[in-house]
């Protein structure tokens, strides 16, 4: 099965700024890969060199088997694409909104109505098609942002940090819908048939990267990782551990002074240890004695699996080093 979004060795610099330094991404129909990475990682870079809003100074991109730079107008017809910013017309209605990109990427008068309120239904925004988008929440104007994107049923779909700034249930809602879109079955015999389509998401949120089919961890323009989120869970096997006591900033001085402890972060009220390979037993039985010579409570001390979180922090402190 050929690849829906196909790049290979993307560069882009700015001066001297190397923003995409040698990036290759190869993803299918029906999958949803997730583009993680610090602000300035070069995420939305990315994008816009796939999306053909920027162009690369070597490398190439295939949207759907199209060549964005030489083929730039057959590729863009196959993208979905919705960047970090609200960007409809916010003294427009819903469901004008919807209208105008339809009708900007041809559809025709007697079709773009039925297309448009199956997508509203989708997303749920039916109910708001002669709202203002002006007077829209900051997630429904997301949705209203997707719905435009696939209102001509796209085979790629692009999504620059979508869910920033939203409410949790909506974040929720939102990924429902995501997963809803790749999971989707064909057509019915009366339309084309509909095939599956390729998501490509970056995301600041580690528990929306643990949903999608792969992630890619970016750092300095280039992807430094890559796998499904069990792959990469699996690269700290057996190395954290979870903390529990008070007071919780004394428990971590005392845990950062350990041997064969790498790295102690905060996790809510617990802490996150991880430990250097094979030192996880070590440490489980020195440290209650540490903590009990210090007279600090210690309430709980195990080995835990690791989150994608530790993974992204292990990560960025090898690129960093």
């Amino acid at each position: 099965m050929p690849y829906l979004i196909d790049a290979t060795d993307l560069h882009k610099s700015f001066g001297a700024v190397h923003a995409v330094d040698g990036v290759t991404l190869k993803i299918e129909a029906g999958e949803i890969y997730g583009l993680v990475g610090s602000d300035g990682a070069g995420k939305t870079t990315t994008m816009r060199l796939i999306v053909g809003a920027l162009q690369a100074d070597t490398g190439e991109a295939l949207v759907a088997g199209y060549d964005i730079k030489r083929q730039t107008e057959s590729a863009r017809s196959q993208i979905g694409y919705l960047s970090q910013r609200f960007s409809l017309y916010e003294d427009l209605t819903v469901l004008e909104n919807i209208r105008f990109f339809a009708e900007v990427r041809g559809l025709k008068s007697n079709e773009w109505l039925p297309r448009c309120m199956e997508i509203l239904e989708f997303v749920g925004l039916a109910g708001f098609k002669n709202r203002r988008a002006g007077q829209l929440s900051g997630g429904m104007k997301q949705k209203l942002g997707l719905a435009s994107a696939l209102v001509t049923r796209p085979r790629v779909l692009l999504l620059d940090e979508p869910t920033t700034g939203v409410d949790p249930v909506t974040r929720q809602d939102f990924w429902q819908l995501l997963i809803s879109l790749v999971a989707l079955p064909p057509a019915s015999s009366t339309e084309q048939a509909a095939e599956s389509v390729a998501v490509l998401i970056s995301t600041p949120y580690m528990d929306e990267a643990a949903r999608c089919h792969r992630v890619g961890f970016m750092n300095r323009g280039r992807i430094i990782a890559e796998g499904t989120p069990l792959q990469l869970r699996a690269r700290l096997a057996d190395r954290i551990l979870e903390l529990r006591g008070s007071p919780l900033r004394r428990l971590r001085q005392i845990a950062q002074q350990q041997t064969g402890v790498e790295d102690v972060r905060a996790f809510g009220d617990r802490l996150h240890l991880r430990v250097a390979e094979h030192k996880a037993e070590a440490v489980l039985s020195q440290l209650p004695a540490a903590m009990a010579a210090e007279g600090v409570t210690l309430d709980e001390l195990r080995s835990v699996p690791p989150v994608l979180e530790d993974v992204f922090i292990e990560l960025s402190e090898q690129a960093h080093e």
